[in-house]
Parts: C-alpha cells; sequence; structure tokens
C-alpha cells in the first residue's frame, strides 16, 4: 500500500523520479514518453469512440447502446490513468537499472475493445433498434 501511494505522489510531483537513481540515455526517457502520449491518444480515441456509438446510434436498443458507449469511455479512462502509472513505472526502472515493468492492461484493453467490437458487428448483421 505505501509503494502505491508513492506511486501516486509521483503522478504530481515527476520531479520526485529524478532523485532517484540514475538519469538514464535521454533517447529512452523520450521513447518512454512517446510510449506515454500514444496511450493518451488511444485513451482519446476510445472516449470519442465511446461517444460517437451513444450519439450516433440512436436506433440501438438504449441498453446495448449505453453498454458499449460505458464500455469504450471506461476504458478510454483507464487507458489515461495507466498511460501516467506506466510512465512513472517505467522511468523509474530504468533510473534504478531494474527490469521495466510488466503488465495485463494491454490485454484487458485488447479483451474490451474486441467485446465492443464484436457487439457492433452483431449489431452491424442483425440490426438491433429500439
Amino acid at each position: 500500500m505505501a509503494d502505491l501511494g508513492r506511486s501516486l505522489r509521483l503522478w504530481f510531483s515527476p520531479q520526485r523520479v529524478r532523485e532517484e537513481g540514475e538519469t538514464p540515455d535521454y533517447r529512452f526517457s523520450l521513447a518512454n514518453e512517446r510510449t506515454f502520449l500514444a496511450w493518451l491518444r488511444t485513451g482519446l480515441a476510445l472516449v470519442g469512440g465511446g461517444f460517437a456509438v451513444d450519439q450516433f446510434l440512436p436506433d440501438l436498443r438504449w441498453g446495448v447502446r449505453v453498454g458499449m458507449a460505458l464500455v469504450l469511455l471506461a476504458a478510454g479512462a483507464l487507458c489515461a490513468l495507466r498511460a501516467v502509472n506506466h510512465w512513472v513505472r517505467c522511468e523509474r526502472a530504468m533510473r534504478l537499472g531494474e527490469d521495466l515493468p510488466v503488465s495485463r492492461f494491454p490485454a484487458v484493453l485488447g479483451l474490451a475493445v474486441g467485446v465492443v467490437a464484436a457487439a457492433m458487428v452483431l449489431v452491424v448483421l442483425f440490426g438491433w433498434t429500439g
């Protein structure tokens, strides 16, 4: 629990990351930042997809439409939060000379998007209307 608290503090005070270990090669830090930005873009795309499902599929049954929209919106929010957490964890690991952290999040995100995509295929094929 103390590790989680320290991690959260680093989210809002990234200069503290610099206090640990040695400065890594800047190419690695910049690659970590590009990965962070890619996760943020993915989160924004998922949020946009969630709004699109809700706004542009009014003929879809309410529960189906809202369910798909909420899955996409939640995935987008989690993706953005995960981006910050992963950036901090990777930056810290590089500074301390540790292995980069692993995560199940990409698999979970892929499953969530896959479920919504499968539901959309069914909607297209069978035209579930309200």
